[in-house]
């Protein structure tokens, strides 16, 4: 099978940022084919190197990889250097003239004051497309407040509606925001290089993690928006609001199955149940009185559930009638799956200092290229040299940036003065 070259190979970006948000836009952009120059702040890299798993073996102990940092950054080239260091600054305004795109997660304001804001590169290079992710935006009165996933969970009112009803707010334990929004961000860049090509214009692209949470309130934003103070979304803990039913079920046996059967489905529900007369008893029959009585349709659901020798019995009567539902796995079950396992969802990668491991892989496929089998992610200042010199620098212009610390690398690699 002859596969075209990918879609961003011949673009280049330059990837300021830490954690995840950032770096799962660039990821996605580096495994499209852009060629990613990761900028590390010297002198211990991207804080995600301190998270995950570190190398077992003594030798790497010190080595600067982490499952983590190679999860979020593989595919990307390290160049580490002291961003408050002038000649860094300099060094990262003259790879801004030969890159496409700038990525960057600064709080904002922090680009500007170094000379490196979206204005200041645009006239070091007309068509550069900036993208800068944040909690909350490039203005209003939460631009200059600092946080991660769960503050702007908070602040979207998603952390609100989840949680027991009697109980306090509880969190998502996953990144569900940052992902989405390095996802959401990733798209916008595709989005301006296409209008790049349509038209030479470069433009500054904006991706808050507030924005995209506030963004997944998939019905009740109009609701609050005509019904005011008198619709406040309640917490459910393991029934969805609007019945159903919709929610996390006990099966017994410690075991629980996820069933979504929506309004439409309630008469194929009352035929798995085998329960004909629920379909128009008054307590049942639509779906607001459903929602009424989210909790006494728990109980019949669950009462049924538990008739059942296994929860795979339970699943095929469901299944039988067409509703949806699915066994809620442990991390380490749905890893497992053949189904995962065999589409490359569970993505098996090494590396060379912590060995075999396996990472999420692309929640997209594309049919012109399939994914590369042996992706890798760079040590600290991996690829130093090898950048600098792309950008002109001779080997003595580089010895002298090591001797002053404007750039580092991990203490595994050689520098030129070794």
């Amino acid at each position: 099978m002859s596969l075209a070259p990918r879609m961003l190979c011949g673009y280049r970006v330059l990837d300021i940022t830490q954690f995840v948000a950032g770096p799962t836009c660039t990821r996605f952009l580096a495994e499209a084919g852009a060629d990613v120059i990761k900028i590390e702040l010297a002198p211990t890299g991207d804080r995600s190197r301190f998270q995950g798993l570190k190398p077992r073996q003594p030798e790497y102990r010190a080595s600067s990889q982490s499952t983590y940092f190679f999860q979020q950054n593989h595919s990307k080239r390290s160049l580490a250097l002291d961003f408050k260091h002038p000649k860094g600054r300099e060094l990262l305004r003259k790879l801004a003239v030969e890159c496409d795109v700038v990525v960057e997660n600064f709080t904002p304001g922090v680009m500007s004051r170094a000379g490196l804001g979206y204005e200041d590169l645009r006239r070091l290079n007309p068509k550069i497309i900036m993208c800068s992710i944040s909690l909350a935006g490039q203005s209003g009165p939460l631009s200059d407040k600092p946080g991660y996933d769960y503050i702007a969970q908070a602040l979207s009112g998603i952390t609100g509606v989840i949680g027991e009803r009697d109980g306090k707010p509880a969190q998502v334990p996953v990144a569900i925001g940052d992902a989405a929004t390095g996802l959401a961000a990733a798209m916008a860049v595709g989005f301006a290089l296409l209008h790049r090509e349509r038209t030479g214009d470069g433009q500054f692209i904006e991706a808050t993690l507030v924005d995209t949470y506030f963004h997944m309130h998939e019905a009740n934003v109009p609701k609050v928006a005509i019904r005011g103070d008198s619709f406040v979304p309640r917490r459910e803990g393991s029934l969805h609001p609007n019945g159903g039913p919709v929610g996390v079920f006990d099966c017994g046996r410690d075991e629980y199955l996820v069933i979504c059967a929506l309004a439409h489905q309630w008469p194929q529900m009352v035929r798995a149940l085998g329960m004909p007369e629920l379909e128009n008893d008054p307590r049942f029959a639509t779906a607001r009185a459903r929602s009424d009585n989210n909790r006494l349709v728990a109980d019949i659901v669950e009462t049924w559930l538990r008739s059942f020798p296994s929860r795979d019995a339970a699943i095929a009567a469901l299944e039988q009638q067409r509703i949806p539902c699915a066994p809620v796995l442990t991390l380490n079950d749905a890893m497992a799956q053949p189904h995962l396992l065999e589409r490359g969802t569970v993505r098996q990668v090494k590396d060379p200092q912590i060995g075999p491991f396996a990472i999420p892989g692309s929640p997209v496929r594309f049919s012109a290229w399939l994914d590369n089998p042996e992706v890798r992610a760079d040590l600290l200042g991996e690829h130093n040299d090898e950048i600098l010199r792309e950008a002109g620098l001779t080997k003595e212009d580089i010895a002298q940036l090591y001797s002053e610390n404007v750039v580092v690398r991990d203490a595994l690699l050689k520098t030129p003065t070794d």
